[in-house]
């Protein structure tokens, strides 16, 4: 497989770059987020746009967050990218989703593509970096399944897509950087393996707009093709936590510095504390404020049995600060459900809090 397969033109971004104004958004995970520490790859990007084309003004909306999917993402679309109304969106989740069951990802994947292409304003691109997991396979010649699946759809929806991860790997083969100059955890790329990255997509973006003739590029309105699958998670809803029914003490706040992209969080410390909503769909998500300090929590969907949810606690993970989304049902029958929930501590040694911060509700139509 080629490390980038164009199979568009970007026609109406150079149409935007011509009438002098372009909002770049990414969305992916801790890779392409905004980071402190160092610049990621969409810094060098953003710049390469910048010198290039000095007379557009450019509006940069980096909605990536760190350790989340397409899953969650898909919730996250219209507010923190069509609603941004950017013009180009670059995608990375190949290396957060490999873990997700390739079903569920494909499902996600594929309703994060229609949501953004049905809005009509904004083109895409895939990126697929890299996690050591995928190093079996890419030292045997093949494409990770994270990959190849995403390229399914990256082909069905005339999507190009640049292997930022295959060009940092032949640079390493190649002797211009060393493996601890690309990513030493494995995962998490420095600055040279960062700006690796930029360079390829930057390869890209030269080739498609610097290199083919404006002629060529015509902007014409396409439709939106038949979906692989039928149930992608195309059509996806959030419920607002003021609709919730509470039993306790219970407050909404404002999210704290730590959570990017969340305005408010319905929380409580409270063991006992309950709450309980009805919702029309055929699937339940929530996204919480997670850490070693939550809680844990039962649940009953429909009056049925009781489950209480046991989630892991990675040593990376520190007391708060993690979007993590968790999954009620998927493969509901499509109608009218109800939810009741109750906190609980959770009586584990890895599990010392009682903090429960409720940041999205999520619903599957």
């Amino acid at each position: 497989m080629e490390k980038i397969q164009v199979r568009n033109r970007l026609t109406q971004v150079r149409k935007k770059l011509q009438e002098g104004q372009v909002t770049l958004g990414f969305i992916g995970g801790s890779i392409t987020a905004d980071s402190s520490v160092m610049a990621n790859w969409p810094e060098p990007v953003a710049r390469w746009f910048v010198e290039s084309f000095p007379h557009v003004h450019f509006t940069v909306e980096n909605a990536a967050i760190g350790a989340t999917g397409s899953d969650l993402a898909v919730f996250r679309a219209e507010r923190d990218v069509i609603n941004r109304k950017c013009d180009l969106t670059f995608i990375e989740f190949a290396v957060n989703d490999y873990n997700t069951p390739s079903e569920q990802r494909m499902r996600a994947r594929e309703g994060l593509i229609r949501k953004l292409l049905a809005d009509g304003h904004s083109e895409l691109v895939i990126i697929y970096t890299y996690c050591q997991k995928m190093y079996e396979e890419m030292s045997q010649g093949e494409v990770p399944a994270s990959i190849s699946e995403f390229e399914e759809l990256a082909a069905h929806y005339g999507i190009s897509s640049v292997w930022v991860g295959q060009h940092a790997w032949q640079e390493v083969k190649k002797g211009r950087m060393t493996w601890d100059e690309w990513l030493p955890d494995g995962l998490h790329p420095t600055y040279r393996g960062s700006l690796s990255y930029g360079q390829c997509v930057i390869a890209y973006l030269e080739k498609v707009l610097l290199t083919i003739p404006d002629e060529e590029s015509v902007v014409t309105e396409i439709s939106l093709p038949t979906p692989l699958n039928i149930h992608h998670w195309g059509h996806v809803e959030t419920l607002s936590l003021d609709t919730v029914q509470l039993e306790g003490p219970w407050m909404i706040r404002r999210a704290t510095a730590h959570m990017p992209r969340v305005d408010q969080i319905l929380t409580t410390s409270a063991i006992g504390a309950k709450l309980s909503f009805s919702f029309n769909g055929k699937g339940l998500a929530l996204a919480f404020d997670f850490g070693k300090k939550s809680a844990e929590f039962t649940y009953k969907l429909d009056g049925g049995p009781e489950i209480t949810t046991c989630r892991d606690r990675p040593n990376w993970c520190e007391d708060a600060g993690w979007l993590r989304i968790y999954w009620i049902a998927d493969d509901l029958e499509e109608g009218l459900h109800h939810i009741e929930l109750q906190v609980v501590h959770g009586n584990r040694e890895e599990c010392s809090g009682t903090n429960f911060h409720l940041a999205l509700i999520g619903i599957l139509k």
